[in-house]
């Protein structure tokens, strides 16, 4: 078993390199959002696999299909991938599919060999440090939460760092800091991010482009003390009557809560989206927790809204997730991705304002908690204290 298993490894490697054939190591890669926007990224080439770099954050893309000259990457989260045909070893040039925006959403993407830094410029001169806390506004037109906390670090011309919102965050950005002005990005196979800031002392002034269509003006000033809202404050339970719903699981039968199988045991309902980023942290988080405390009782239901044409699509792509990443616990289909079917369906609550969305349910069957977005590993010590706090919640759970 360990000969054939070692020489289907050694089969894959060789055709990849065959295949691709191009230089090994880290590679310049663009977005072409618009005909004024590129969103610069960086691409990591080995024998068997492209990865993609966002600051602290590296993604692989190991899953890789060929067609005539044309190579396709698959995103592991996300239902998009990367098609590209090889100019020279040391170039590459195609687009980016994003499936759950439809047939026809691609944006251009080139890469070439070789990487010294995320944003070029002529002079690497930096004389501003925004390193810290940042109150921030977005111009949304619409009804999103338009105050963010940006939070950055600093080293030379080397910018890090995101922003978090009351129903998540930006993400793994990085970029750099050049005189007066400041550049981030993050590309990660659903986000495609590019900010940019006139720096003034202790106010920013910038633009924020997000894939082919979107453009919001955004502005900030430096706060160390600005805090957001208590994420478990946010939604609220209305109706304290026992906690129930019904819905569909991924072959079509009826799913009726409570039931004997989670009879006694610590329920976390997450309501998400394959679609959603922050979703996709906090399913990664829910795995590990998971494989914790589920001898000790803990169960978790991950209930699907989903972008797409019906119920047979929707099971499909919470399918493809829970393949991809392994997910054991328990999945279930919303619906479309509409946040006022998730309050229908969880009329209990004063509305579903996120995705994700999670409600924590005691062994005694009432909600501990609810939890309104979420901001993951990018938002550094943030994230850490909600993973602490959460952790330690459960145990309490547990022991009750």
């Amino acid at each position: 078993m360990k000969l054939v298993l070692l020489s289907l490894i050694f089969s894959s490697t060789v055709l990849f390199s065959q295949k691709i054939n191009l230089k090994k190591g880290s590679w310049s890669a663009n977005l072409e959002l618009n005909n004024h926007d590129k969103l610069p990224f960086k691409l990591l080439i080995d024998k068997t696999t492209f990865s993609i770099q966002n600051a602290a954050e590296i993604i692989p893309l190991t899953n890789f299909r060929t067609h005539l000259d044309t190579i396709s990457l698959d995103f592991p989260s996300f239902n998009s991938s990367i098609h590209f045909v090889r100019v020279n070893t040391k170039k590459i040039t195609g687009y980016w599919q994003n499936y759950n925006k439809g047939a026809h959403y691609k944006i251009p993407f080139s890469a070439k060999y070789g990487y010294t830094t995320r944003f070029e410029n002529n002079s690497l001169e930096t004389t501003n440090n925004i390193s810290g806390k940042w109150k921030v506004k977005f111009d949304y037109n619409g009804p999103e939460e338009s105050l963010s906390l940006g939070v950055f670090q600093q080293t030379n011309h080397l910018l890090t760092g995101t922003f978090l919102t009351a129903t998540g965050d930006y993400r793994f950005l990085e970029g750099n800091v050049f005189g007066d002005s400041f550049y981030l990005s993050c590309f990660d196979g659903s986000h495609a991010f590019l900010f940019h800031a006139h720096i003034k002392k202790d106010s920013l002034n910038g633009l924020f482009v997000s894939g082919k269509h979107g453009k919001e003006v955004w502005n900030g000033v430096k706060d160390e003390s600005f805090k957001l809202p208590d994420p478990d404050s946010i939604t609220k339970l209305i109706n304290i009557a026992p906690f129930t719903f019904e819905l569909k699981d991924l072959e079509g039968n009826l799913f009726v809560f409570p039931t004997d199988r989670f009879k006694n045991k610590v329920v976390i309902i997450q309501i998400m989206g394959t679609w959603c980023p922050n979703c996709m942290d906090e399913t990664r988080y829910y795995k590990k927790l998971y494989e914790n405390y589920h001898d000790q009782g803990l169960e978790i239901i991950s209930i699907g809204y989903e972008m797409g044409d019906g119920f047979e699509e929707f099971s499909k792509k919470i399918k493809l997730l829970q393949e991809r990443l392994n997910l054991p616990f328990t999945f279930l289909v919303g619906g479309a991705a509409k946040k006022d079917l998730a309050s229908k369906h969880f009329s209990m609550l004063n509305e579903v304002i996120s995705f994700p969305t999670s409600i924590y349910i005691g062994k005694d069957g009432s909600v501990k908690r609810v939890h309104t977005g979420f901001n993951g590993p990018g938002t550094g010590s943030y994230y850490l204290e909600y993973e602490e706090k959460t952790n330690k919640l459960i145990e309490e759970l547990l022991k009750m």
